[in-house]
């Protein structure tokens, strides 16, 4: 399993508020197929499809600015819910009627937090790499898991030291796996010219 990862999207929340019940934050937390450029390290999107697993099994949280402390909804309960579309990842979350949510709402109204974020897990094989560019091009087919949506104020990426590493580290990780793939296959040629040979050898006996 890949480490724990963070993306961020612009996001034009709305603030849905029905003549009975609580108000909702409405927003994406990723959109498909849009490419965002990691840092000077690859480009990446995300394929149609990539969250159905995650988004059903897991115990998703909703979260401002990634808080644990900062709780918004939570999937288990239904005051978080989570729907993918045809754009991407839509949220619907249905805020505590605390003090600091009631700040939020003001905040996502007035337009001083735009930003939605989401963090995830991926295994092996949930990944495809394009180096044919200057610039790889890394797409995510599967997210194995997903932990929490929300509003932010700053994008995951490129500004924290902790985004760049874990940048780093991914591209690193690929490029150690792509070397590996090309001394296998070139070992596995040189196994088949030395049988071809050995065969040709006894050949002539």
């Amino acid at each position: 399993m890949s480490k724990r990862e963070q993306r961020m999207v612009a996001s034009d929340f709305k603030i849905e508020r029905a003549d009975k019940g609580p108000a909702k934050i409405v927003g994406y937390a990723a959109r498909f197929n849009e490419i965002t450029q990691i840092g000077p390290w690859f480009r990446e999107k995300i394929a149609p499809g990539a969250f159905r697993d995650c988004a059903e099994k897991d115990d998703v949280r909703a979260l401002f600015n990634h808080d644990p402390n900062k709780v918004l909804g939570r999937t288990s309960n239904g005051t978080l819910r989570l729907v993918e579309d045809e754009v991407g990842l839509r949220y619907e979350i249905t805020p505590p009627d605390t003090q600091e949510a009631r700040d939020l709402m003001v905040l996502l109204e007035r337009g001083d937090v735009s930003g939605s974020s989401f963090s995830f897990g991926m295994g092996a094989g949930d990944e495809e790499w394009d180096d044919d560019e200057a610039m790889p091009m890394r797409t995510i087919r599967r997210f194995s898991s997903l932990y929490d949506v929300g509003p932010v104020t700053f994008p995951a990426y490129p500004t924290t030291s902790a985004g760049a590493r874990s940048a780093e580290e991914i591209r690193a990780e690929h490029e150690a796996a792509r070397h590996e793939h090309e001394k296998n296959k070139s070992e596995a040629r040189d196994q088949a010219l030395r049988l071809r040979r050995k065969r040709l050898d006894l050949a002539a006996l």
